[in-house]
């Protein structure tokens, strides 16, 4: 049994370090930073003061920074205890800023980060990099019960070559979102909608009636999504290869389809994002663009993450928007908590890690407008969030509120239309697929995101072609070439 204890993959740190700073774009990610050599007393007296510092990124949510709440509640209960006391440090910039940042902080030594909240995608990479620790094997007892109570597809996510890494901090999956107003305006019935699984071809239909053919951005149209040349189209692509049965790796991360295959998943997403159906921005929209678009009427339909339904509250009138699994299959999204492998502050680390996700933090996450990473908090009978927490928070859509709204707060749905869309995000989560597990996953995405932008930009998109391309490419990213 590999021995928490110790500071794993050093014999690869060499070729880390050097990969670190091809890929970090910081240029003091390789500098050796502040940090050197420490020695047993350096470390014991680093333990010692403190903080626990904690990296991550920015809370998306808009609900009065949970995470930052979660924290201060840590705090408040280990108040006798400097040594124990934590510190949230938000990194700034997109997700792969954020995983650039990291990789030279943990690579070079110049940021002592004790805790790392980090991409699901993420992990293999900073396993394989030995730049976290793997966690303690607990094979029973009331832990392993605990840790029993994640869902099983969102704690699959943690585990790197038969060893979990991480704990499930918040996790995330697509979801469709729908105008019932304009629905119904055309004779769609929708009264049975929020109880089904909506499938493909029932929303063609549904934009076929409508009779939506946009030409211009500013056009109604069927529905959208986020297809800019970033994660968001990586998320979309896989969603559409799932689709079709088409799987890129193992679960070792060896490359497993072929040209063929690819086709038949750039097939599926142009079927799916065609002209006539998809809103002509999507091309370059991202979460934000495309929640806009959708608010303001220029698309029936929407593929985005569960935070939304808080931000919509804010945007529309309660009555125009509904929420239900996404048609087909959903990509898992979502953060986890990882100790990093040089933190002196090891064992407080993981007790702040086991906090952070316990059944009352996870129910702050669900009611700040993240989705848990825990079966319970979808149960009839949970822990409520903390109660200095749930004060704290801005309410996210109609989640439980401890405290008065203040002005620009959500309106809300209410609470029956919340226990449902609880219900869905539950739903979904339990059939969610993941993204390639990869320690290439950065080079992948890339690689992916630069060859489909450009056949869906193409006038006369040829998906044979851009299939053996892409083949060729994939080929050498997950052989590390």
């Amino acid at each position: 049994m590999t021995r928490t204890g110790r500071r794993p993959g050093r014999r690869r740190a060499g070729a880390a370090l050097a990969l670190g700073c091809l890929l970090a774009l910081v240029s003091a990610a390789c500098t050796g930073g502040s940090g050197g050599a420490h020695g047993p007393q350096d470390d014991q007296a680093a333990a010692e003061e403190g903080p626990i510092v904690v990296a991550s990124g920015l809370d998306v949510t808009g609900s009065g920074s949970v995470r930052q709440q979660l924290i201060e509640e840590w705090n408040r209960r280990h108040a006798g205890s400097k040594a124990q006391q934590a510190k949230l440090v938000e990194l700034p910039g997109g997700a792969d800023q954020q995983r650039s940042q990291l990789l030279g902080a943990l690579q070079s030594g110049s940021a002592r980060y004790d805790v790392v909240n980090l991409d699901i995608t993420w992990i293999p990479e900073f396993a394989e990099a030995g730049l976290i620790r793997p966690l303690p094997v607990d094979e029973s007892g009331p832990a392993a019960d605990d840790d029993r109570d994640f869902i099983r597809q969102v704690h699959a996510t943690t585990v790197w070559k038969g060893r979990s890494y991480a704990r499930p901090f918040n996790t995330d999956v697509g979801l469709l979102y729908y105008r019932p107003d304009l629905l119904t305006k055309a004779d769609i019935d929708v009264d049975k909608q929020p109880n089904a699984h909506w499938t493909w071809d029932q929303l063609y239909s549904s934009v076929k009636t409508l009779g939506l053919n946009p030409v211009r951005r500013d056009e109604p149209a069927g529905w959208t999504t986020q297809l800019k040349q970033y994660e968001g189209l990586t998320v979309n692509t896989v969603e559409a290869f799932a689709d079709a049965g088409v799987e890129l790796t193992d679960s070792e991360g060896t490359y497993s389809s072929d040209a063929e295959e690819l086709k038949k998943g750039l097939d599926a997403l142009l079927d799916r994002v065609g002209r006539g159906r998809v809103q002509p921005a999507a091309l370059t929209s991202d979460e934000t663009a495309s929640l806009t678009d959708f608010a303001e009427g220029r698309a029936v339909f929407l593929r985005h993450w569960p935070y939304a339904y808080g931000a919509l509250g804010g945007l529309m009138e309660p009555g125009a928007y509904s929420v239900n699994r996404l048609p087909g299959k959903a990509v898992l999204g979502g953060q986890n908590l990882a100790v990093t492998a040089d933190s002196p502050r090891a064992e407080s680390a993981r007790a702040l890690i086991t906090f952070l996700t316990s059944r009352e933090s996870e129910r702050c996450l669900l009611d700040a407008g993240f989705a848990a990473t825990r079966a319970s908090a979808y149960g009839s009978s949970t822990e409520r969030c903390w109660p200095r927490v749930a004060a704290a928070l801005r309410p996210a859509g109609d989640a439980p509120k401890a405290a008065a709204p203040g002005e620009g707060a959500p309106k809300g749905q209410g609470a029956e239309a919340r226990a449902a869309y609880i219900r869905t995000l539950g739903a979904a989560l339990t059939e969610a697929v993941q993204r390639p597990r990869t320690p290439y996953y950065g080079a992948f995405t890339q690689v992916l995101q630069s060859h489909v932008h450009a056949l869906l930009a193409a006038e006369r998109p040829d998906t044979a072609e851009a299939a053996g391309a892409l083949d060729k490419a994939l080929r050498d990213v997950f052989a590390g070439r």
